[in-house]
């Protein structure tokens, strides 16, 4: 039971509907205040990290339709579109031919502003080998909202590797530009054992973008029908995959439909902040099973340095993992018949904060029609449930003006 509005914060409007235990979308609730996040001491949950009891569930349902919202906070300085009026390269010569996958690569070697100039009409960019963004420069990529870049279900579409973690101030930004088709091809292989034992592989994130060690912004932008590592405890990201970051990502007035992975079907981050404004997030699936979790008991080999069973499935569509305050905030989204897999967690978002100082902010956002298991665990204040979309340890959780499915 979550108290949805407290007299003592002049709530209003407030509406509650039924949670649904079995994995299913359940009814929502609408806040019309602010609540500040609440615990409950609880026995671990399977599914990653210590949690309260969860509801389990299959990752089956029916997907509502979309519905629109807006983040009525201001937006931070870096969700604003870089100016693009003096590129560092521009991409074509005025028509769609001109407008080469060599021609991209090239510009994308030199950093800086990159733009295009393909004619008036949309163009697609076969991307046939992973552009490797630098890792010494920020880099700005300005579509026009003509380019598609399409990975032919074949490879990742970019990568940015820096072997620093949560240093580097170099930036990446993304905007006006659609992302489609991107696939990773996972090599290493979780050793062999048996089931429970986790199956799968290690690696293989970022089936669009992956990052480690660089900080994004992400503008406008469309993902859709990209791929990351089908299964695995630790892997995922469909879309976008981020590690290890300084300043985390800022996604604003984006859309993530039809991505998988085996776990964070759109979006993953691993010590990494999110900050996702104003953007959408529909039929994106985890597709691992299992979950994660470290149990001798179930299984005696060795992987990562635990014995880790179960092969992921978690976040159908956004995951988040690691501590330092590494905080979640959704303003303004609508996040909507996203799945986790099989005996997992969070259809619509999984976050868990291993030491306990990460935060959950919801403003402005409609979570429906999202299906897995779920749980919240909170440390401080008073919401005790966020409902059957989330998998969530964190330190608090506030929500405002928002649409909860499965809190009554």
């Amino acid at each position: 039971m979550v108290t949805a509005c407290l007299a003592t914060v002049g709530c209003s409007g407030t509406t509650s509907g039924t949670e649904n235990t079995n994995g299913g979308a359940g009814g929502a609730v609408t806040t019309g205040g602010d609540v500040a996040g609440a615990g409950q001491s609880a026995s671990s949950a399977s599914g990653g990290a210590t949690g309260g009891s969860p509801i389990v569930g299959g990752a089956t349902g029916t997907a509502t339709s979309v519905g629109t919202s807006r983040c009525t906070s201001a937006l931070p300085a870096n969700a604003q579109p870089v100016d693009v009026s003096n590129p560092t390269s521009v991409v074509g010569t005025g028509m769609a031919a001109t407008c080469t996958f060599a021609a991209l690569n090239a510009a994308i070697n030199k950093g800086g502003i990159i733009t295009f100039n393909c004619g008036s009409a949309p163009v697609t960019i076969a991307v046939t080998a992973t552009l490797n963004l630098l890792t010494t420069k920020d880099t700005v990529i300005d579509g026009g909202s003509l380019v598609t870049l399409d990975g032919g279900s074949a490879v990742q579409i970019l990568n940015y590797h820096s072997d620093n973690f949560r240093a580097q101030s170099i930036r990446v930004t993304l905007q006006h530009l659609k992302l489609i088709n991107g696939k990773t091809t996972p090599t290493q292989t979780i050793p062999s054992a048996p089931a429970p034992c986790s199956q799968g592989w290690n690696d293989g994130e970022g089936g669009a973008l992956f990052m480690r060690d660089g900080n994004l912004t992400v503008i406008d932008c469309t993902f859709s029908n990209n791929q990351a590592a089908p299964l695995g405890p630790d892997t995922g990201g469909g879309a976008i995959y981020i590690l290890g970051s300084k300043d985390g990502a800022i996604i604003v007035g984006s859309t993530f439909t039809n991505n998988t992975a085996s776990n964070a079907g759109a979006i993953g981050a691993l010590f990494a902040e999110l900050g996702i404004y104003n953007s959408t997030f529909q039929d994106n699936k985890a597709i691992g099973n299992g979950a994660n979790s470290d149990d001798a008991t179930k299984c005696s080999a060795i992987n990562n340095g635990q014995h880790e069973v179960g092969s992921g499935g978690n976040g159908g569509a956004i995951y988040q993992d690691g501590g330092s305050s590494t905080n979640v905030l959704l303003c303004g989204d609508v996040i909507t018949g996203n799945a986790a897999g099989q005996g997992a967690f969070g259809g619509g978002v999984f976050m868990t904060s291993n030491d306990w100082t990460g935060t959950m902010t919801i403003r402005d956002t409609t979570i429906t029609g999202n299906i897995g298991g779920s749980w919240t665990q909170l440390k401080q204040g008073s919401i005790t449930n966020l409902g059957s979309a989330f998998g969530i340890n964190a330190v608090s959780a506030t929500v405002t003006n928002s649409t909860l499915q499965g809190v009554n």
